[in-house]
């Protein structure tokens, strides 16, 4: 068979969950021996990651905007190529293809309610595109995979699709994620010291900012260590109203933000953690869940969505509109060295439990049954 695969936005210097999870599936479909021939098609950009190889065939199209590229050039170019089927991997795909389609749909977070108080215009817009894109596309896929068992029961129940219609696969983590020695310095461009707590909040409200930084003004109030926090990529204004709405003056010294912290830093800066804090409300799967667990590092997460299911029983899980909980187990890592020892080994299995490998093996099962 020839088969399209939509990378749009692998080629951007600042990727996201969705761009990490369909590269790894094409550097890992680049190792399998297959009879197919896979088109990938993506929009030009400086991080040029993927090159082609054998039978998979990176094609650049240009376009100004995503829904253009999406609805005119992808399925333009997938005729133009003689693609049998077409699968679309960021929850989107054209509405106008007589192409078969195989979508991944991470979530259906844009349609539920939204919060009002976000107005990053970026995430409203996309929100929007999704809202008006998906529910028109969903009759037309043949597959429609997903990325939990959580999610999967979610989109079943909320869109009544019939469960012979979708498929589960699990993302995987990059191998270069264990434990490490910074023996190079890495840590030290974002930070400079190491036993630090790393959280990688942002605007989006289902990330959880503002409780985990409730959270961790009440860690330093009791902290006789008082840890400074490392956030990635986070607007300095939007942290000033945090501090400012909640009265937690005691956080502002105490933060450290770098800004963008590129992948193949993330081993060093989660391996030289104290401990990793991902206290999303609501996540589809969690990468940086696993990437941490596989770097040894403790992990507070949620007991929420598909968090104890990526997690693991054995995992800290919390209720994340508590700051007081968080804060509890902050201070537990601290405190009790059996507990952290004893997180850092649960993390490190259950880790083993999630490969690339595995994730692209079942979605070549999928393009074999569809």
């Amino acid at each position: 068979m020839k088969i399209g695969i939509e990378a749009q936005r692998i080629f951007r210097k600042n990727k996201h969950g969705m761009d990490y999870v369909v590269l790894q599936e094409i550097r890992e479909i680049q190792k399998m021996q297959t009879d197919d021939e896979y088109f990938v098609f993506v929009k030009p950009g400086e991080d040029r990651c993927v090159q082609s190889s054998g039978n998979v065939h990176v094609i650049e199209l240009s376009c100004p905007s995503y829904p253009l590229w999406e609805q005119w050039a992808l399925p333009r170019a997938a005729r133009k190529y003689g693609v049998e089927l077409l699968h679309c991997t960021s929850n989107t795909a054209p509405l106008w293809t007589d192409i078969p389609l195989v979508l991944t749909l991470h979530d259906i977070i844009f349609l539920e309610p939204r919060d009002k108080t976000n107005h990053n215009v970026y995430q409203n817009m996309g929100w929007l595109y999704r809202r008006l894109v998906v529910p028109r596309i969903l009759p037309k896929c043949r597959k429609i995979i997903t990325v939990s068992n959580f999610e999967k029961q979610n989109i079943i129940s909320k869109l009544n699709i019939a469960e012979e219609r979708m498929a589960m696969i699990y993302n995987g983590y990059n191998d270069w994620f264990r434990p490490m020695e910074d023996t190079h310095g890495v840590v030290g461009k974002y930070i400079d010291e190491e036993g630090y707590f790393f959280f990688l909040g942002n605007t989006d409200p289902k990330k959880n900012t503002e409780r985990t930084l409730v959270a961790y003004s009440k860690y330093l109030q009791q902290s006789a260590i008082k840890r400074r926090l490392l956030m990635a990529d986070l607007d300095a204004d939007y942290l000033n109203g945090i501090i400012e709405r909640n009265g937690i003056e005691n956080i502002r010294e105490k933060i450290v933000m770098p800004g963008y912290i590129v992948n193949s830093d993330l081993p060093y800066i989660y391996s030289n953690a104290f401990a990793f804090l991902y206290t999303s409300l609501r996540e589809s799967f969690g990468i940086p869940l696993l990437e941490a667990m596989a770097c040894g590092t403790p992990v507070i997460t949620s007991n929420t969505s598909s968090m104890p299911e990526i997690g693991g029983s054995e995992a800290i899980l919390v209720d994340p509109t508590s700051s007081d909980e968080i804060a509890s187990m902050m201070l537990r890592l601290e405190t009790d060295d059996d507990f952290r020892r004893r997180q850092q080994q649960v993390g490190l299995e259950r880790a083993t439990h999630f490969s690339w490998r595995h994730t692209a093996e079942e979605l070549l099962k999928v393009y074999k049954a569809v």
